[in-house]
C-alpha cells in the first residue's frame, strides 16, 4: 500500500503531486474554499484500518503539511471539513471511539462525544447535512448490535431497529489498565457468561490483527474468541503498543521491535489480571488472526505459560514471507530495509528461528488463497511443531483469502477453536494418592 496526494485538472487532465509521505496518508478532504487538503497521516499498516495525526497541506502543493494534532493521546481515523472551517473527526482513544470538532489555525479540538463502541468502519463513517450540524453513523458495541443513529453530534438517536432481536451470547467487559515501560497500556477484559467470582476460570488471550489497529467493543465478526465467553472463559483482549488509541508515538514503538516491546505489554497485562481476577493462571490460552496470528506463533516460542493456541493467517518466518506476500511495501516503514538489505531484523522476530523451545498445543487455520499472510506461512509453523512432536493440527480452508467468509468455513472454525481450548486447557487430574505400604 504506496499512498501519494495528487490534483488533477479536470479541464486538461494536468497531474500535480502535492505530498509524497515518508510513511503513510488516508482519508483526504478538500477545505471548503478550496485551498488545502486534510488527511490523516501516520504509521499504518493496513489500508482502511486508518489512525496517526491530523496534517493539512495546500492543495496547490509546494509546501510541506502542518500537523494540526501534535502529540494528541489518541488516533484520528476519519475527518471531514465543516462549513464553518472547522474539522468534524473521529478517533480511536482509550479503547473506544470519539468524536471532535479541531480548529485549525488555533489547532484546538474538543470532544463532542465519546463511548466504548465502535462506528461504521471505512471511508464514510459518518455523514453530514450540508450545514454540518446533523450527522448520521452506525454505531455498534458488544451489547448493541449495528444500527442506524443521527442526530446533533453531541445528541444521537437510534432511528432503526433491524437488530433487536439480537442479544449477546457473551459477558460482559470492563476496560482495564496496566504499566509496561513507559507506556500506560489498555485492553479489554470480557467476562465468563454467569460469572461466579467464588469460581476461578480460564482465561485465553486474544490478540488483534495489524498491527496498527485496535480492538474496540462492536458487535463480533466471523471469527471472534467472545464466544469463548460462553464457554466459560474470561477473554483478555490487549492493545499492545503498536496498536490506535493512544497516540502516534505509542503506535510507533513496535517498529524494528516485532514480538519484543508488543510481547511485553501482554504479558504484564496478564500478570495484572491474574493477581486481579479469579483467573486460573494454569488454563491460559492465547489466539490471533493476521498480525495476532503472528503474535499467537511468536508468543508460544519465548514462553510456556500457555496450554493451549490458535493462530489465524500467521507468519512463521519473516524471511520467507517477505518474497511470498502481495503486500511487501508495508513492512518497509516497520523493519526500516527491505529483508535482502538487513536480513537480521527480519531473523530476530521470525518464530521458525525459535521453534526448538514451542510445547503449546496449537491449532492453525488459514485460507489457502490468502494473498497477506500466505498459506505457506501456516504449512512451515505446522511442519516444524510436527517434526518436533508438538500438538498441532493444520487447518486449510478452500478457496479463501485472508478473511474466512464462507458461512460452513467460519462455524467450523469457530467450533474447532473452541473444541481445541475446550481439550487442551482442561484441569489437569489431580496427581493419585501413594498407596499405603
Amino acid at each position: 500500500w504506496i499512498a501519494r496526494l495528487y490534483t488533477i485538472a479536470s479541464s486538461n487532465g494536468e497531474v500535480r503531486e502535492v505530498y509524497k509521505p515518508e510513511l503513510q496518508i488516508a482519508n483526504p478532504r478538500w477545505s471548503k474554499d478550496g485551498s488545502q487538503i486534510a488527511f490523516i497521516g501516520g504509521l499504518m499498516s493496513d489500508e482502511g484500518s486508518t489512525g496517526g495525526d491530523i496534517f493539512a497541506v495546500p492543495a496547490m502543493g509546494g509546501a510541506e503539511p502542518h500537523n494540526l494534532t501534535p502529540g494528541r493521546k489518541s488516533s484520528p481515523s476519519w475527518l471531514r471539513w465543516l462549513p464553518s472551517g472547522k474539522i468534524l473527526f473521529t478517533e480511536t482513544i482509550n479503547g473506544g471511539t470519539a468524536l471532535a470538532e479541531l480548529d485549525p489555525p488555533s489547532r484546538v479540538a474538543e470532544t463532542l462525544w465519546t463511548g466504548a463502541e465502535s462506528l461504521r468502519a471505512g471511508h464514510d463513517v459518518v455523514s453530514t447535512s450540508s450545514d454540518g450540524k446533523t450527522i448520521a453513523t452506525v454505531r455498534s458495541s458488544w451489547t448493541q448490535a449495528p444500527e442506524v443513529w443521527t442526530g446533533q453530534t453531541g445528541s444521537l438517536n437510534q432511528v432503526t431497529h433491524a437488530n433487536d432481536a439480537l442479544k449477546p451470547l457473551w459477558g460482559k467487559t470492563e476496560n482495564v489498565h496496566w504499566r509496561s515501560d513507559e507506556f500506560n497500556v489498555q485492553g479489554w477484559l470480557m467476562y465468563p457468561v454467569n460469572y461466579d467470582a467464588a469460581k476461578k476460570y480460564p482465561m485465553v488471550v486474544s490478540v488483534h490483527g495489524g498491527p496498527a489497529a485496535a480492538k474496540k467493543p462492536s458487535w463480533p465478526s466471523a471469527f471472534d474468541m467472545t464466544l469463548l465467553s460462553s464457554q466459560g472463559y474470561f477473554v483478555f483482549f490487549p492493545n499492545p503498543r503498536g496498536s490506535y488509541g493512544s497516540g502516534e508515538a505509542f503506535t510507533k514503538n513496535n517498529v524494528r521491535d516485532f514480538g519484543q516491546g508488543d510481547l511485553r505489554d501482554i504479558l504484564l497485562g496478564v500478570d495484572e489480571l491474574l493477581k486481579a481476577m479469579p483467573v486460573d493462571g494454569t488454563r491460559l490460552g492465547i489466539a490471533g488472526w493476521s498480525y495476532g496470528g503472528y503474535m499467537t506463533m511468536w508468543t508460544i516460542t519465548q514462553t510456556h505459560r500457555f496450554r493451549a493456541a490458535v493462530a489465524g493467517a500467521g507468519i512463521a518466518n519473516w524471511q520467507s514471507y517477505y518474497g511470498e506476500n502481495l503486500i511487501d511495501q508495508w513492512m518497509i516503514p516497520y523493519f526500516g530495509a527491505s529483508v535482502y538489505d538487513n536480513p537480521a531484523v527480519y531473523a530476530r522476530s521470525s518464530p521458525i528461528n525459535y521453534i526448538r523451545n514451542v510445547t503449546t498445543p496449537t491449532l492453525i487455520a488459514v485460507g489457502d488463497s490468502d494473498a497477506e499472510c500466505p498459506a505457506p506461512q501456516s504449512y512451515e509453523f505446522w511442519h516444524a511443531l510436527k517434526t518436533r512432536n508438538v500438538k498441532t493440527q493444520l487447518v486449510v480452508y478452500p478457496g479463501e483469502g485472508h478473511a474466512i467468509r464462507q458461512p460452513e468455513h467460519v462455524q467450523d472454525l469457530l467450533q474447532r477453536t473452541i473444541a481445541w481450548f475446550n481439550e487442551n486447557t482442561a484441569p489437569k487430574p489431580a496427581p493419585a494418592a501413594a498407596s499405603p505400604k
